[in-house]
Order: C-alpha cells, then structure tokens, then sequence
C-alpha cells in the first residue's frame, strides 16, 4: 500500500493533457509514424502536438479521423502521462510510447468525453492517439515498436 502512494502522487503530479483538438489544427506541423510488429509495419500520417496549446486543445470536437490519421503529442523528456477525454467526441486508442519506442501501454477505444484519466503505466516519451478500434484492427499490441522522423 505504501508503493501506491508514491505512484499516485506522481501520476497527480502530471498534469492532465486533452484529447482535445478545435477545427482542424492546421498550426500543427504532421509526421510519418511507423508501428512496427514482428512481421509488418504500419504507417499513420499523424498531425505532431508540440506546443502546451496544441497538446491541451489535441483532438476535442472532431466528429471523425483518417483511417491512417491520428496526432503525436511529444514530450521533451519521459514523464508519467494523463489524458482525459473531455470535449473529444471520437473513441480513440491511446498508445503510450517509452523513450526507446517499445509500448508501454495500450488504452483501447477511450470514452468519449469522459474526464476520467486515462494515464501511461510508467514514464513515456510521446503518446500516440489514434481513431478507437484500429489497434485492435491491425493487431497492435505491446509487443510492438513505434517511431517517427523525430526520433
């Protein structure tokens, strides 16, 4: 019981992060992420979240995504991560990706509009959202790799 406390407080440190996103955030820049599994590879075409407002505002208010679509919100260096699904009207899969690419956890089709947080399991280096469902789709687990032109 004593080891939660630690944890928790860091998680509740974190700050929590939307799955937010207004129009179509054409001030953010997009990037070529690739999932890779043992045997195949996936490309998404992903607009990238860098600055504190793009990450805050993230994907709220779409009503849909690309199939290959979704956004990268990188951080500038490893921290516990904490999203919620306030104001995003789309499920979404949650792929919290560590500093070396593995996956530390996967959040499958989130709630939409839930403020209910949805957090990393461990520190991670950039979160991956992507439309509800497609991992499950192409198969992507935690056994899988993610990187993009940044890293």
């Amino acid at each position: 019981m004593r080891a939660l406390f630690p944890a928790l407080a860091l998680i509740m440190a974190a700050p929590l992060a939307g799955c937010s996103g207004g129009e179509a955030a054409a001030e953010s820049s997009s990037t070529a992420v690739t999932v890779k599994m043992a045997d195949k590879a996936h490309v998404f075409n992903v607009e990238v979240a860098r600055t504190p407002e793009e990450q805050e505002k993230g994907l709220m208010f779409r009503t849909s995504l690309p199939e290959d679509g979704g956004m990268l919100f990188p951080f500038e260096k490893p921290k516990f991560a904490s999203f919620w699904m306030k104001n995003t009207l789309i499920p979404l899969d949650m792929i919290f990706v560590r500093s070396d690419g593995s996956i530390d956890r996967i959040a499958e089709n989130t709630i939409p509009e839930n403020l209910e947080p949805v957090v990393s399991g461990g520190e991670v280096s950039a979160v991956l959202e992507l439309a509800g469902g497609t991992a499950a789709r192409l198969g992507i687990d935690e056994s899988a790799t993610v990187t993009w032109k940044d890293k």
